[in-house]
């Protein structure tokens, strides 16, 4: 079992606007990383499970994100959607010195 654990330097907060989402490719893997309002950071699976809609396109707030296809929502921490069975792989973010941090 591998317990390795990595941190991607994402780059600038500023590259990622207050109340909105982000796209990064790491090692191809589209990874969403959102800011919301209140200046919480959250990382998600950019894909929706439902019809592959792009979730750094959706809107945030209160902690979950809706699909911008679809209107599916999804918790931002737990990843769990609206929908039965419908679940987001979710990644620790953090910002450190103004730098937002990916931890795979």
């Amino acid at each position: 079992m591998n317990t390795t654990s990595q941190t991607v330097n994402l780059g600038s907060i500023e590259t990622i606007p207050v109340g909105q989402g982000r796209c990064f490719v790491i090692d191809g893997h589209e990874i969403a990383v959102f800011r919301q309002r209140d200046g919480r950071l959250f990382a998600t699976q950019n894909r929706c499970p439902h019809k592959q809609g792009p979730l750094a396109e959706g809107v945030i707030g209160a902690g979950q994100v809706v699909c911008p296809l679809h209107a599916h929502k999804f918790d931002l921490t737990t990843g769990a959607g609206s929908q039965a069975g419908e679940c987001l792989k979710t990644y620790r973010v953090s910002e450190s010195n103004r730098e937002v941090l990916l931890h795979l």
